[in-house]
């Protein structure tokens, strides 16, 4: 868990360095968090050579904070999906994005993710990554998030 939340506090402060001031505050994600992404057999490291490098978690559907979305729609609000949370890494580690996304549609073709709007860093790799700007997703803190899609052909 040492390690995981390692992660975390790294990933904090790229967002921080990057402007993002107000995502993932004080005590996000806590370890009862990662705890629940792993009894929901969720919860994903990326390690090399033993070492813990990254982190996120690839949950199934229903995600209750997606049920009402504002100024949009879902691409396909029928099907189950699979949504991506919290993806942490090192600053000196790179593609983890990519790699993060090649996996999780190896497992599933329906896939969600929402990030803070000042998060440029992964509004960025959503988008690169094809996913399709869907609306607004209120956590339950109440604080807005841009909600993304994607759906690829199998």
């Amino acid at each position: 868990m040492t390690a995981i939340m390692k992660v975390m506090d790294a990933a904090k402060c790229i967002m921080r360095q990057d402007g993002n001031m107000l995502q993932w505050g004080e005590g996000y994600p806590s370890e009862s968090i990662i705890l629940s992404d792993i009894e929901r057999d969720g919860a994903y490291v990326i390690d090399e050579d033993g070492s813990v490098i990254g982190y996120f978690a690839f949950l199934p559907s229903p995600e209750p904070t997606y049920n009402i979305i504002s100024g949009g729609e879902w691409l396909d609000d029928t099907r189950p999906y699979h949504v991506v949370h919290r993806i942490a890494s090192y600053p000196e580690v790179h593609g983890v994005f990519c790699s993060i996304m090649e996996y999780c549609f190896s497992k599933e073709s329906n896939i969600r993710i929402d990030t803070h709007r000042d998060n440029n860093i992964m509004l960025h790799n959503i988008k690169k990554y094809g996913f399709t700007y869907c609306g607004i997703i209120y956590l339950k803190s109440g604080d807005e998030h841009l909600a993304y899609q994607k759906i690829i052909a199998r």
